[in-house]
């Protein structure tokens, strides 16, 4: 196993096997035995629908050690390690403390949040039609199914590949970045973002090509070419008293609608409305040939 160094919020520990399958994550006591309730329900859910950007469950275990209990879960890897993460994101539609802190951004691979998100990349991710809408559909039908089990505080992982930046950076001989690199023709093994939404290769299948692993393709409002590389995670969160609590003290102070911590039905249509129209956009239509090849390569305009 590869440890990652960036654990998360939770300080949970995270490990990644050495065929990029895996995550394996070390969880609390309650996570584990949400996750144990949730399993009817959400096998049934997987099985009706393949296409799901939720995470996949393979195992929980829980190892003794040192008199101790340690309580780990075995699931899907987002990331392929042989693809450089230009940018990573963690989105919740939430303004409300979202921005990553100093210790944060002073890491190698730092995680930035939605503020950050809104001021790097204003006018969002450009995606054709049909994948704008294969995505946005995925995501409503995977907000139903963590509405239904009262699940909220999950987030959108979003790790961006920039093709173009890639190409300068070999260009330049920095392609070298962090010694972690996999052979080049290494495949996609586990389920990935493009399946997650299109569901149109099974284990096997030839939607991938080895240089885009799975990647969901789109543009910035550069035109620079991009791989999307994204996946829900953390949704071992119900909504308890605990968390009602917290959200009705954190909605005297503030306003409670900018909070991360919501009423499920409310969390979801905040996640939802935030990832289809700030952070994705359809990609304008083109203008004709002959004023494309006068005025250059076009660039996708603020929707």
């Amino acid at each position: 196993l590869i440890e990652l160094s960036n654990s998360g919020a939770s300080g949970s520990l995270f490990y990644v096997s050495s065929d990029d399958e895996f995550i394996i994550k070390t969880v609390q006591h309650k996570e584990a035995e949400f996750l144990q309730k949730l399993l009817p329900g959400y096998y049934m859910n997987l099985n009706q629908n393949p296409r799901t950007l939720l995470p996949k469950f393979y195992g929980l275990y829980c190892v003794q050690a040192g008199g101790k209990n340690i309580r780990i879960v075995v699931m899907n890897n987002l990331l392929p390690r042989s693809v450089r993460m230009h940018l990573k994101y963690d989105l919740k539609g939430s303004t409300y403390k979202r921005r990553a802190s100093q210790k944060e951004r002073e890491k190698v691979f730092p995680t930035f949040k939605d503020l950050d998100f809104m001021q790097d990349v204003p006018d969002g991710l450009f995606l054709d039609s049909d994948m704008y809408n294969a995505l946005c559909k995925t995501l409503q039908r995977d907000c139903l199914v963590l509405q239904s089990f009262k699940i909220m505080d999950y987030s959108l992982l979003v790790a961006i590949h920039n093709l173009d930046q890639a190409q300068r950076e070999r260009a330049a001989g920095t392609a070298g970045w962090d010694g972690r690199g996999r052979p080049a023709a290494q495949r996609a093994l586990y389920s990935t973002a493009m399946e997650s939404t299109q569901g149109e290769a099974r284990r096997g299948g030839t939607i991938e090509t080895d240089d885009q692993m799975g990647g969901i393709p789109a543009r910035n409002s550069r035109g620079e070419r991009l791989l999307l590389y994204i996946g829900i995670i953390d949704v071992l969160q119900s909504y308890r008293f605990v968390k009602k609590l917290e959200h009705s003290w954190k909605a005297l102070v503030h306003d409670g609608d900018t909070v991360s911590v919501h009423r499920p039905s409310f969390y979801a249509e905040r996640f939802q409305r935030f990832m289809c129209h700030t952070v994705f956009r359809k990609i304008p239509l083109k203008p004709s040939p002959s004023k494309k090849s006068r005025s250059g390569p076009a660039v996708p305009r603020r929707s």
